[in-house]
Order: structure tokens, then sequence, then C-alpha cells
């Protein structure tokens, strides 16, 4: 488990660290000037190495787990993380979402951390994908209907919309396949399936199952390069990352395939970069992105305590 919890904290931190510097920048751009490697200022005017909000949320769910995870207890953290510059690379935070801003100070006012989220179809932002995936080893042993209610639990304190926490449950799913041994196409192809019979034997709303027909439907594989979003919108930033995942066979093209997407770089490249780190391992991540990475020795230490 230890080895599993480090290698989604390199793996996400990498990506979301190539991102960070062309945030913003659009498609075409970054045709003509790709990410090949790890840059520096960019976009928000950070060293090379440096996260974002993505890779801290993460770190903050991931101390969760080491002390035992509650979500009232990563509720606070999410607050320290906002307000005190917890997990934070450098001692500020420099990037928040509007979904995530506006639940962590519903949390300061009180309310409930499963309602702190919004529940609006236009809450759909990919602030709660972005962090979860270390939920994967809390829940990997479960009973399907527990794995589903506490990816719900934990998305919900920024994201609680069903699309929202089906995306999640997707891409936690898909990891515990890679976990259990299986290969991604097979995963793929498993999830097709499955996950389509669990969300009708969930009576979920046939419109907000349809959102997801490229993933459960279609293979994503093939579809074109031109086809594939890369917002801030979460099934965008899903279908990006297991679209990379598929078309890619290591981690390093993996992850640059999702950076130079453009628009939602951090995010796409962190998604992206947790699963693929998950497939190929942590030696197949480039040592000197590890090496470069803001507190690396404070998120290895992090992963000793689970």
């Amino acid at each position: 488990m230890h080895n599993h919890l480090q290698t989604i904290l390199i793996g996400t931190a990498v990506g979301d660290a190539l991102g960070v510097p062309v945030e913003f920048q659009p498609r075409g751009y970054l045709k003509a000037n790709p990410v090949i490697d790890m840059r520096e200022y960019g976009t928000h005017e950070q060293p090379k190495g440096t996260w974002s909000d993505d890779t801290s949320l993460m770190l903050c769910l991931a101390e969760s787990m080491t002390e035992g995870l509650d979500i009232h207890n990563l509720a606070k953290k999410f607050i320290a993380w906002k307000n005190d510059n917890l997990w934070t690379p450098h001692g500020w935070v420099f990037d928040i979402g509007i979904g995530t801003r506006v639940a962590i100070e519903r949390l300061e006012d009180g309310i409930t951390p499963e309602l702190a989220g919004g529940f609006d179809e236009m809450d759909n932002g990919n602030g709660s994908l972005m962090r979860i995936l270390p939920l994967v080893l809390h829940i990997k042993d479960l009973d399907i209907d527990e794995r589903y209610e506490w990816t719900k639990k934990i998305s919900s304190i920024t994201h609680a919309h069903v699309r929202s926490v089906m995306a999640c449950f997707y891409y936690l799913e898909f990891a515990k396949k890679i976990i259990d041994g299986k290969e991604k196409f097979q995963t793929y192809n498993e999830l097709q399936s499955e996950l389509t019979q669990y969300f009708e034997q969930r009576k979920i709303n046939p419109i907000e199952i349809h959102k997801f027909h490229r993933l459960l439907n279609e293979d994503i594989s093939k579809v074109d390069e031109d086809n594939i979003k890369s917002s801030g919108y979460v099934m965008d930033t899903l279908e990006a990352a297991i679209w990379c995942i598929l078309i890619t066979n290591n981690f390093k093209d993996a992850v640059l395939k999702a950076v130079n997407l453009g628009y939602d770089t951090d995010t796409t490249g962190a998604v992206t970069g947790g699963l693929a780190a998950l497939i190929y391992g942590m030696d197949n991540i480039p040592k000197e992105w590890i090496n470069t990475l803001a507190r690396k020795d404070d998120i290895i230490n992090l992963t000793l305590n689970l």
C-alpha cells in the first residue's frame, strides 16, 4: 500500500507540475511550442516543479487517510489549505477553482461537508476528480456500494452533483482494476459493462449515464484528438485522461500528451499522471522530473505513515 500511495502522489504531482506553466494555453499554441520537459514561470510565475491546488488537495486527502479518514478532518484540512497554506508547494495558494473556493467557504460557515459542494448542473468542474485518486487505497477492498458511497462522500465536499461523483467513481474503479493487476484495455472494456449495469442498478438518471456514452459504449482510444476536449469540465478531463492513457505506452508520453492538449493543462496532467503512474510504476517516471518536484521529500514522507 505504501508503494501505491507514493506512486499515486508522485505521478499526480509530476503531471500537475508539467501543466502549471502552460495552464490556459490553447492547443494550437502548444502544438507550436510543445511541453517536453519541466518548465519554470509561465502562467503562474512559479519555479520549476511547482504543483497546483490539484496536488495540494490530494495531499490533504492522503494525510487525512494516514490519520484514519474522517470527512470532518478532511474538511478542516481543506480550510487550512485555503487560509493557512497547508500543503502548498511554496507557502502560498496561487490557484483555486471557483467551485472549490465556494465549497470551502461553505465549510467555514459550518455547512456539513457532504452538503458543501455544488449540486447544480454548472457545478461539474473537475475539482473533485483531480484530488480523489488516493481514496482508491482506502476503498479497494470494500464492496461496490461502499466504494460508491465513499466516493460520493469525498467528492461532495467540493463537488456534489451526481455527474462529478460518477466521474470520480469511474476513475477510482479504473485504478482499482489496475492495482488488482488488470491490463488497461481489459480494464476499460470490463468497466463498460460493469459500470453501465451498476449505474442503472442505482437508478441514476439515464440522462446522466448517457454523459458517459463515449467511455461506456465506444472505444475512446479511436476518437480523433480534435474531438477530445481539455477544459475544466469534469467529463472533458476524465475522457482526456483515459484517452491519453489508452493511446500511449509509458508514463512520459501519457502525461506530455495530456498537458499538450492545452487549456486546463495542470488538471489533465494530474489526472492522467496518477493513473499512468499506477499502470507503469514509479520506475517509469523520469527521475529528473521527480527530483524537480517541490517538497518531494515531504510527499514521500507522507506515504510512510499509512
